[in-house]
């Protein structure tokens, strides 16, 4: 249901306001901390490329050939080295954590200290809150506001919404990996918007008619396409995102409902969150096909890795209908990724409804919304023990930690490189 006309007008003056009075809750890309453009060339067939340095520069031995604008990739072997415990940027230092907390059917958002899991805050944002994303630069959270057709900006350094502007279907939020670009997962029109990043003018449209519930998506490690869940049709589709159009579409062999996706470290597998399977896909990038699929509980849905990446926990949402029953066997498995076997299992004691989330700074704590549940779980990720469960607004869905270490963010719940 989109918003009046009235009261889309008075978001846009109340953004106006917000970036007249608080310029660096939505300054521009590419300030403090973040890295300097890499310049390169793409291959023209999409794959990801790795390209020898001679011998005796001096270089690392290998380097991934990126889009131009976008960061470097640090390490080949693990593009999320830079997302490791104690590499929050400097300027992030005085951001208190926090815990943002959409939830859908009460239409707020809980704010959750971490040190003392109280809830310090809760307001009322526009119908349907998704998600809360950090932007590229990090310094703003944007609230998607699926059924209201807007986002909220959050300033994270005092913890309060700045303004609202009206964007139609905003299920899910991801931004290009040059950081120009902020892509609006228009779900139920099928549709990926390219929008501006700061001011959310529209700048363009993909039209995906063939993936029915368009939801979750990831890039490949040179930045060069994207792989997108069809949650509603049993698919995927990968996109190029230099040349702006659909390239590929993989049915996946049992069906289902894909739900959340993420790229291996070394960049050569994607992993897919299957609910109706209770497993994850494992889809080789380089021919965008199926190489295996590993099981890990009922009702797989999210996808993060651990501070090291040598883990991937997925979040077992405990059901495989939408919406589910409470108290269902909810659960998070540990899935190692040198082996892709669950080597740990962490049940939500007396049942529960895991969701989406993300890590504290240091690793030691996975944060959860219990989507059924109307409540947070905290799990200890060195016992694997649940250490909270702190009741929250109806609804909650994909809450962020903020901050998180990184030098940008892709979107998401955090999505850091």
């Amino acid at each position: 249901m989109s918003a009046s006309t009235s009261s889309r007008r008075w978001r846009v003056v109340g953004l106006l306001t917000a970036l007249a009075l608080t310029p660096s809750v939505l300054a521009c890309s590419g300030g403090d901390g973040a890295a300097s453009p890499a310049t390169t060339t793409t291959p023209a067939d999409g794959s990801s490329t790795i390209v020898p340095h001679p011998a005796g520069t001096g270089a690392s031995p290998t380097e991934i050939d990126t889009v131009p604008g976008m960061p470097p990739v640090v390490d080949p072997a693990n593009l999320y080295s830079e997302t490791t415990a104690g590499k929050l940027q400097p300027w992030l230092a005085g951001v208190p954590l926090r815990v943002y907390v959409p939830n859908g059917r009460s239409n707020d958002v809980t704010v959750i200290d971490v040190a003392t899991k109280q809830v310090i805050d809760t307001f009322p944002v526009d119908a349907e809150p998704q998600h809360v994303v950090p932007s590229y630069d990090l310094r703003t959270l944007w609230v998607l506001s699926n059924q209201g057709y807007s986002l909220t900006a959050i300033d994270p350094t005092t913890g309060k919404p700045v303004a609202t502007l009206p964007v139609e279907d905003p299920y899910n939020l991801y931004f290009t990996p040059d950081g120009s670009e902020a892509i609006v997962v228009a779900e139920a029109l099928r549709r990926l918007d390219f929008r501006d990043p700061h001011t959310m003018a529209l700048h363009s449209s993909i039209e995906v008619p063939d993936c029915a519930g368009i939801n979750h998506i990831d890039f490949s490690v040179d930045g060069r396409y994207l792989i997108a869940t069809c949650e509603f049709a049993g698919r995927l589709a990968k996109i190029d995102l230099l040349e702006r159009r659909v390239v590929g579409m993989l049915e996946l062999s049992g069906g289902g409902m894909p739900q959340d996706i993420r790229i291996s470290p070394d960049g050569r597998t994607f992993y897919v969150a299957e609910m109706m399977r209770n497993g994850v896909y494992l889809i080789d990038a380089a021919s965008f096909s199926e190489a295996g699929f590993v099981e890990t509980g009922v009702g797989a849905h999210g996808l993060y890795p651990s501070r090291d990446a040598t883990k991937l926990y997925v979040i077992n949402r405990g059901s495989n209908r939408v919406p589910g029953p409470p108290r269902g066997p909810g659960s998070v498995a540990v899935l190692d990724l040198a082996t892709n076997q669950v080597v740990e299992r962490w049940e939500v004691p007396g049942g529960g409804s895991p969701d989406m989330g993300n890590l504290t700074p240091d690793g030691r704590e996975l944060w959860l919304g219990g989507r059924y549940d109307d409540e947070v779980y905290v799990f200890d990720t060195t016992t694997g023990a649940l250490a909270a469960r702190i009741p929250v607004g109806k609804g909650p869905h994909g809450l962020t930690v903020w901050p998180q270490p990184g030098r940008y963010s892709l979107g998401h719940t955090g999505n850091m490189r």
